[in-house]
């Protein structure tokens, strides 16, 4: 056993309401697990101990939709929007998540790995415990498998718990362009299967978008990856509504993200299955959007809120979770309750982790200790890293 004391600790668990907060107070840790939460008065005599100092203590930080793992850059492409083209334009020709396919398909597992370590480096540099990564730049069966094989070499070679999902319904890539049939047969099925054989997958994905899948699409490749026991999220409603979160949601879905587009149908359709909106404030600045996600709607019918950065080289080249922290609630106006709750537990939901995201007796010890005496902080600073250390599963990193 080993006692954090002197420290102030945002359980962050619903049943405060809140952050839950408890001010000299102690977390005792048992192994890879919470043994104990309390006053320091409760303290045994005796103990392996380390003072905290006043110090906030959270459950460790989630990022429940990154695309980490991708080849090249995209900076022309980002002056190109500067200079008046949409994300439409850019994707019809032949830009947008095509340009980074050419690179990311030239890329082998090590440079994969190679290229994405910084970028991971930085989010756990800022309290990050779990990580989930994308595939969908690859396009083929081969380099989409190993993009996941490159997300599972990320988890060993960090600490950090890495969540994986198959993101091959991502885009059309060229060689498929008059066979859309043939491409969902050939890559998102045949490759979910492989993948789901060799244990890479824990989560599909899709982007349903008139640009990319349309609904009908996205249903059959839902409906074959819950026959393997798969969960299921979606990019959906971003640019336009077209019903694809309340498809989700009828196949239980974790989580449906963007939401920007979001209608009454796909907000009761979300609420009703329990499913999480993932807000992805780092796309909505950097497109420059103003479409607002409906966040009072989703408030008021008990839609749990997630925020995460949605890490990619188009569209949010954010790196930084403390900055999502902030864009939620400039951009969102989501409150810094909700920003934090959108990092912690409500982002385990979205990843469908029940472990962790709340410190509580009986959980994982995923924790970050902050050099700041209140929550709000976290959300409220614009630049900062506040961060002292980074708990995984009992084990100071």
């Amino acid at each position: 056993m080993h006692i954090l004391g002197n420290a102030t600790i945002a359980r962050m668990d619903a049943e405060s309401g809140g952050y839950g907060l408890m001010e000299q107070a102690a977390i005792t840790l048992d192994g890879d697990r919470i043994a104990a939460i309390g006053p320091m008065s409760a303290l045994p005599p005796g103990s392996d101990f380390t003072d905290l100092g006043g110090r906030l203590v959270t459950p460790g930080l989630i990022d429940c939709h990154t695309h980490v793992i991708f080849g090249g850059d995209r900076a022309r492409e980002f002056e190109m929007r500067l200079e008046g083209a949409s994300y439409e334009d850019i994707a019809r020709a032949g830009g947008g998540i095509l340009s980074t396919v050419r690179a990311t398909r030239a890329a082998d597992l090590g440079q994969m790995v190679a290229s994405a370590l910084p970028r991971v480096d930085a989010l756990l540099a800022e309290g990050v415990t779990t990580l989930e990564i994308k595939s969908g730049y690859g396009l083929d069966l081969e380099t989409e498998l190993r993009m996941l094989r490159a997300a599972r070499e990320i988890g060993r070679v960090r600490k950090v718990s890495v969540v994986t999902t198959w993101l091959a319904a991502h885009a059309l890539p060229p060689e498929y362009a008059a066979d859309r049939a043939g491409y969902i047969r050939d890559v998102v099925i045949a490759g979910m299967d492989r993948a789901h054989a060799e244990g890479l997958i824990d989560a599909v994905d899709g982007f349903c978008e008139g640009i990319a899948f349309s609904v009908a699409e996205m249903e059959a490749i839902f409906a074959h990856a819950r026959a393997l026991g798969l969960p299921v999220k979606l990019h959906a409603e971003q640019l336009s509504d077209l019903g694809g979160a309340a498809m989700a949601a009828r196949h239980g879905a974790l989580s449906c993200d963007h939401i920007e587009y979001l209608g009454p149908d796909g907000v009761a359709a979300m609420a009703a299955a329990g499913t999480v909106g993932v807000l992805l404030p780092g796309a909505f600045y950097t497109l420059r959007e103003t479409q607002f996600p409906p966040i009072a709607e989703m408030r008021a019918a008990g839609v749990p809120i997630a925020l995460a950065t949605d890490c990619n080289p188009g569209t949010s080249p954010l790196t930084s979770l403390l900055l999502t922290l902030n864009m939620g609630a400039t951009l969102f106006r989501l409150t810094p309750t909700e920003c934090l709750t959108g990092v912690t537990r409500t982002a385990a939901r979205a990843l469908g982790l029940a472990d962790r995201g709340v410190l509580a007796p009986g959980l994982r010890a995923d924790l970050a200790i902050w050099n700041v005496t209140h929550p709000a902080e976290l959300s409220y600073r614009i630049g900062f890293n506040p961060l002292h250390a980074r708990v995984l599963g009992g084990e100071f990193v």
